[in-house]
């Protein structure tokens, strides 16, 4: 038994002093250029033969199109999607890291690397194909570079608002013959009340902010739990005459199903970047970087575009249907929040809105 014992003791620190850590092949990596970069990264991938990421795009609009797409480049790689909201998407890694069972690969979505990083679950990483991207759109220290743009405004029903009436700034929000007829969603991570206090934080700054706060709460906003593509439903539906901080290219889609919707943008815009990140024990490393490459490639932010979305590459013409609502297309000015600065602004905004709109 003791000689048993004592063979594995050596086998296990034979294996232990020959295999380099996870953390430290992807570094390795990073920092590969050029060819040699793409063969290390394909010879690595037949051998994993799969990648994993949980994403909040939606499946059959954007990540089917994208795995068909990925996998006419790569078939020796499998690709598995698994779709969620923002803290779904966050939940289940950081389970996953704690059970010690890491599956998934890549996390894609609003919102998602702030937690993580602070959790220590990420590796930071280097995407040649990320240099085309504005500097806004990629993290200076490695941890994330944005897939797609969001833009936040407002959706209303067309039969219960006249286009004469809408409002046309967030001024016209406080007009008392609103009050009672809007809503928003209460408790998602992005699209929500929380966001939006952090949006006009930054924009007003502080003092200002909360006396807008202060008279916006007596509009008796109705709080809904539930997505901000639910608040769009229910602005469609009658329910509400007006939904706030949506995304406004929601209203669009449905409106040209035939929908009583359509969106109104204010100036400034609110814009943020969904983006990705790589997990620190991401088990198929080559192929992960494979698929990191492919999303902000040309041909990926194309399929991301087609998907209607708006790719993080703004050289990339948009439908003529969502122009509108592009500040850089429209000429409206906008108020872009990071990561960071949402992340950062959070716990004030939460505090903020439980104070004036009663959240619970």
């Amino acid at each position: 038994m003791r000689f048993l014992l004592k063979a594995c003791f050596l086998g296990l620190s034979f294996v232990a002093m020959n295999a380099p850590s996870l953390a430290a092949s992807i570094e390795e990596l990073s920092r590969l250029s050029g060819p040699e970069r793409e063969k290390a990264l394909i010879e690595g991938a037949r051998a994993e033969g799969k990648v994993v990421m949980y994403s909040a795009m939606i499946e059959n609009q954007a990540l089917r199109p994208l795995k068909e797409a990925f996998k006419l480049k790569y078939p020796f790689i499998d690709v598995e999607f698994w779709r969620a909201d923002t803290r779904d998407l966050i939940n289940k890694t950081l389970a996953e890291v704690r059970a010690r069972n890491v599956n998934v690969d890549v996390v894609e979505g609003g919102g998602v690397s702030q937690a993580l990083l602070r959790a220590n679950v990420l590796a930071p990483f280097a995407l040649p194909e990320a240099q085309r991207l504005a500097p806004s759109m990629r993290d200076p220290r490695g941890y994330w570079v944005a897939t797609r743009v969001s833009y936040f405004g407002m959706a209303y029903n067309t039969k219960m608002v006249s286009a004469d009436e809408v409002p046309k700034t967030y001024a016209d929000l406080l007009d008392p013959k609103w009050k009672g007829r809007m809503a928003w969603t209460a408790e998602a991570e992005t699209g929500s009340a929380t966001m939006f206090i952090s949006f006009v934080r930054a924009w007003l700054g502080e003092e200002k902010a909360e006396t807008y706060f202060r008279d916006l709460g007596k509009q008796d906003i109705a709080n809904i739990t539930a997505s901000p593509r639910e608040v769009v439903n229910k602005v469609m539906a009658g329910e509400y005459a007006i939904g706030l901080n949506i995304f406004l290219h929601h209203p669009i889609i449905s409106a040209q199903q035939g929908a009583a919707v359509a969106s109104q943008p204010m100036e400034p815009v609110l814009g943020n970047a969904s983006v990705m990140v790589l997990a620190k024990d991401a088990p198929h490393p080559h192929s992960a970087l494979l698929l990191m490459d492919f999303l902000i490639s040309k041909e990926g932010q194309e399929v991301i575009r087609k998907a209607d979305y708006f790719p993080a590459d703004t050289t990339l013409e948009v439908e003529a249907s969502v122009a509108k609502i592009v500040p850089a297309k429209s000429g409206l000015s906008m108020q872009f929040l990071s990561e960071e600065e949402l992340y950062n602004s959070r716990s004030k905004s939460i505090d903020l809105q439980k104070k004036y709109f009663r959240r619970r």
